[in-house]
């Protein structure tokens, strides 16, 4: 891959990486991973050798391509590149890369921007769902430029606006993919969810922390990391993913009552790092279980009255709202949020 591949590196809500144009990769999967993993420099800890920025949020690739579907422009595969093993995984979505293909679509020709914003119809491949993405065009242009704000990421920017459609089972076939509110496993009471990420929910308290601690105090505690691991590995195929010990998901999310006038307190493992933030559709994963009876999160969430709930997911770094539209019965039909993005280069990457 001595002459490159064409390359746009985008910041996406919370997250950085490379997109690309599905047709400017390599076909055979074994090639394009192999090349993805150079072009970050994995594995190294540092990714000193790469674009890789030493942690899962800063390694991570979109590809995307023109949709054939009726109901989607664009199709959006998501793959996490792992920082320290040779391994690039499609086995979970990304809701803040997913904050930069819509911008990217149009940037590419693969979208026609009107005047004003633009609606992206984006076909999630990895989970089978839909999201729509608004992306600011005045004049159709792409602006990044606003006064839009979300925690984790320095000044302002345009909006992005995300909706989420159908998301409950998007990996495990059912949003409690045991049927139960809550599981019992190793001792400890957990909700094992999926809307729109695989999430294990658990109460700080019951692993030993107050859920207080900065990322840097949980990320040194091998004794918490240890029971996160035990756990993850048992939920794994309760959660009909199979044996994930070299798997991304679940995520593994402490919750605790909120301490900044929010609805819960997280601090979420990705899954062997303690996040900065929390993941766009980990937080709806959470910000879901906080409002089913009897599961752990709802023990110690702050939950709004109506069925239009808004639910700000407290993390390390600030907080993350997630909109909760419920239908007749409780459950959740819909869910939005408000990220942003930001296009960094575009150019050529290579790889060895």
């Amino acid at each position: 891959m001595s002459e490159g591949i064409r390359c746009m590196w985008m910041r996406g809500g919370t997250s950085k990486g490379g997109y690309f144009i599905k047709d400017d990769l390599p076909a055979d999967v074994a090639a394009r991973d192999a090349f993805l993993l150079s072009m970050m420099g994995s594995p190294d800890p540092v990714q000193i050798d790469g674009m890789g920025g030493a942690d899962p949020i800063t390694s991570k690739i979109a590809v995307v391509s023109k949709s054939e579907r009726e109901d989607a422009d664009v199709d959006y595969l998501f793959l996490q590149a792992f920082v320290d093993q040779a391994i690039i995984t499609d086995a979970q979505n990304c809701g803040n890369i997913l904050a930069g293909v819509g911008p990217f679509a149009i940037e590419r020709g693969l979208v026609e921007a009107t005047d004003g914003e633009t609606k992206v119809r984006i076909y999630m491949e990895n989970t089978g769902q839909i999201a729509i993405a608004t992306v600011q065009t005045p004049g159709g242009i792409v602006s990044y430029r606003g006064d839009s704000k979300i925690d984790g990421v320095p000044g302002t920017h345009a909006a992005v606006p995300l909706e989420f459609l159908d998301t409950a089972g998007s990996s495990c076939g059912a949003l409690l993919p045991t049927g139960n509110m809550a599981d019992t496993i190793n001792g400890v009471e957990c909700t094992l969810i999926d809307n729109g990420m695989p999430v294990v929910v658990l109460r700080a308290e019951d692993m030993g922390i107050s859920g207080t601690e900065t990322r840097e105090e949980l990320d040194a505690n091998g004794e918490l990391k240890a029971k996160l691991e035990a756990i993850r590995l048992r939920a794994g195929p309760m959660m009909n993913l199979g044996d994930v010990t070299e798997k991304s998901v679940p995520k593994m999310s402490m919750v605790s009552a909120p301490l900044a006038g929010g609805a819960i307190s997280t601090r979420t493992f990705i899954p062997h790092r303690c996040h900065a933030t929390i993941g766009v559709l980990g937080a709806v994963s959470v910000a879901t279980a906080a409002i089913l009876p009897g599961s752990p999160a709802a023990d110690v969430a702050k939950v709004p009255e109506g069925g239009r709930k808004t639910l700000a997911v407290e993390h390390p770094t600030g907080e993350m709202s997630v909109v909760l539209e419920l239908d007749k019965d409780g459950a959740p039909k819909s869910a939005a949020l408000l990220r942003t993005a930001r296009k960094l280069f575009d150019g050529t990457v290579f790889a060895l």
